[in-house]
């Protein structure tokens, strides 16, 4: 999937020369912790967060740093402090630094721009302007919504087998050689031997999570890769589900 099949189109945005006290009020009203600033052509300048305006003179939550650090880092430091603080300008105070994403950007590096990056959303801009956003509420709609889809599409038992053993063999980590696979009604049944049992709660997860699974029945051995000894799983009636 890539940011245009789960970004938001209608974007909420506000103007560079915006006052500040308006741009807070709409992120209130709309209850956005952070919306995009552009100009008169739609053209992306900047972004404006919560985090933007937590230093403000107006709160009494302005910087006040040491006197020898302010020499350390000298007065462009606490200008630039004092503008954050009293500026009434959007533009004055927005991060203009901004990571945007193209439309065809995949899912696996947006969401990698935003753990490096530590944002919580992404400007989808085509062509200099902006015609979306992602946010992280775009990632658990976009997972709500492929959960919904694939429990809504039956699946036969060989249907079922073929997606597991499709699963296992994109992981480096599972035992191949020695695990076995058996479905029968929409109830998977594991045996088989691991020697870590971090293998076996990955191995469960990765079952539940195939379309049309019912339960995995539970018949690995955990074997101590330094003795040998294999230690067979409490037998259990039902399957984990």
């Amino acid at each position: 999937m890539n940011a245009a099949d789960i970004m938001t189109g209608d974007v909420l945005t506000v103007n560079g020369d915006a006052s500040v006290l308006d741009a807070a009020r709409t992120m209130l009203r709309h209850r956005v912790s952070g919306v995009p600033v552009v100009d008169w052509n739609g053209k992306l300048s900047g972004m404006l967060t919560e985090g933007d305006l937590l230093h403000r003179a107006e709160t009494g939550t302005e910087r006040h740093r040491a006197h020898w650090l302010e020499l350390l880092l000298g007065p462009g430091r606490a200008a630039a402090d004092y503008t954050a603080a009293h500026a009434h300008k959007v533009s004055e105070v927005m991060t203009d630094q901004v990571v945007s994403i193209a439309p065809d950007t995949t899912l696996e590096q947006a969401a990698a721009l935003m753990e490096r990056h530590k944002v919580k959303r992404l400007p989808v801009v085509a062509n200099g302007k902006l015609i979306g956003i992602v946010s992280r509420a775009d990632f658990l709609r976009a997972l709500v919504e492929r959960a919904e889809k694939e429990a809504a599409t039956p699946a036969t038992d060989d249907e079922i087998r073929a997606r597991i053993e499709a699963e296992i063999n994109r992981q480096r980590w599972v035992p191949r050689a020695a695990i076995r696979i058996a479905v029968s009604n929409g109830t998977v049944e594991l045996t088989g031997s691991i020697t870590d049992e971090r293998e076996r709660a990955a191995l469960l997860v990765l079952c539940e999570n195939v379309a049309g699974v019912k339960g995995v029945v539970d018949h690995l051995a955990w074997v101590d890769p330094l003795s040998g000894m294999a230690i067979e799983p409490p037998d259990e009636d039902k399957p984990r589900r």
